[in-house]
């Protein structure tokens, strides 16, 4: 079985799991997300980035709702650590930076917190609530801060029911154009 069979079966195994108190399951976002990256013209790398970015959600022992439970499952920084065996930097980075993101976006822009949907105004309690002033200037300056914020944006808009969109075979040549050599 090859790196992307094995990722796109966990997608396939428990991508139908509840998405923290969304209306839409953990694959329908993702796809959701990716389509929205490939809609905007992102490259590959950014593409694959967002179709995976929850990755972290699937691989996780704490059962669902770990959210609704109080707990941070850190999915960002699981998921990414896993992905970065197959992965590089371009699409692991804005993995492990989309939480902070939110968090940044939240402290720097207005209008985007009042698109959060309540289960992600849940999560961010948990994740640590917006940047303070210097956190924020300290994020900006990284690398892939500006895929993460991409990123994170699509994620937020990533969570309408019964939005048709491309399977997950769709994107299979760009996560195995992504992978490592």
């Amino acid at each position: 079985m090859s790196a992307v069979d094995e990722i796109f079966a966990v997608y396939l195994d428990k991508g139908s799991n509840a998405y923290g108190g969304e209306r839409v399951n953990q694959l329908e976002h993702a796809l959701q997300t990716a389509m929205l990256a490939e809609q905007s013209g992102a490259d590959a790398a950014l593409i694959v980035a967002s179709l995976l970015h929850d990755y972290g959600h699937l691989i996780h022992n704490l059962g669902e709702g770990a959210t609704r439970r109080g707990i941070d499952d850190r999915h960002e920084i699981s998921g990414a650590e896993n992905l970065s065996a197959f992965f590089g930097d371009a699409v692991t980075m804005p993995i492990k930076l989309h939480v902070e993101a939110k968090r940044y976006l939240c402290a720097t822009d207005p209008e985007y917190m009042k698109l959060l949907s309540p289960a992600s105004i849940r999560s961010l309690s948990l994740q640590g609530g917006p940047f303070a002033a210097a956190e924020a200037e300290a994020f900006a300056k990284h690398p892939f801060a500006d895929c993460a914020a991409r990123l994170r944006r699509w994620d937020e808009s990533a969570k309408t029911l019964g939005l048709e969109t491309p399977s997950l075979e769709h994107f299979r040549a760009y996560t195995e154009a992504c992978l490592l050599r």
